[in-house]
């Protein structure tokens, strides 16, 4: 990554998406680049930012998306040690007022389609790489709170503290809340849940 990232901007759509709920959902995405941003082989990924990043925003069920004073999320600096060999690493996070409403955005057609190419600009990662985790309505999660997420979901796999789209639990009930595996078990990788959204 190059240059000092912006202090993140936070854009609720509305006041709320949902008053009503006592927890939303957060999710992680992070991807290791295959060259640098400004790069042609990137060309398109980069294109596609504005548009998408929109769609979302306008989607049903959207409340937040880590954002700097340009946007994006692109040069926000964030799982610095999970760069290894690659050109860089971006971190995409936002917050949906539950699972229904972040997969009918991933699996949506324009999403879809930008999925489809991101083994074009993306190093294929055996770790998991996205990553939910249910937060208190109104509440911003931080970067440091998505690493934590994805550090537990690879040490322990999907928990309530910690889960993928594809495996995934209830929120917790009013005032309550999950507490993270105390225990380490030897790491654990998803082959398929890599690079989801």
């Amino acid at each position: 990554m190059t240059g000092t990232a912006k202090a993140p901007a936070f854009r609720h759509k509305g006041a709320m998406a949902d008053t009503a709920a006592a927890h939303q959902l957060a999710q992680v995405n992070i991807a290791r680049l295959l060259a640098p941003l400004d790069h042609p082989q990137l060309a398109e990924f980069v294109a596609n930012l504005d548009p998408v990043n929109a769609e979302a925003e306008q989607a049903d069920g959207f409340v937040w998306r880590l954002k700097d004073e340009a946007g994006n999320a692109t040069h926000i600096e964030a799982f610095s040690w999970d760069v290894g060999e690659s050109a860089g690493l971006i971190v995409n996070m936002s917050v949906w007022v539950d699972m229904e409403h972040l997969t009918d955005f991933v699996y949506g057609a324009m999403h879809r389609a930008v999925l489809r190419q991101r083994r074009d600009w993306f190093a294929s990662v055996q770790e998991h790489t996205t990553g939910c985790w249910w937060v208190p309505a109104g509440e911003t999660p931080t970067t440091a709170d998505a690493e934590d997420r994805v550090r537990h979901l690879r040490a322990h796999g999907p928990t309530p503290w910690a889960f993928t789209l594809r495996e995934h639990f209830p929120a917790p009930a009013p005032g309550g809340g999950y507490e993270p595996v105390s225990t380490v078990p030897a790491a654990r990788t998803s082959e398929g849940l890599a690079q989801l959204c």
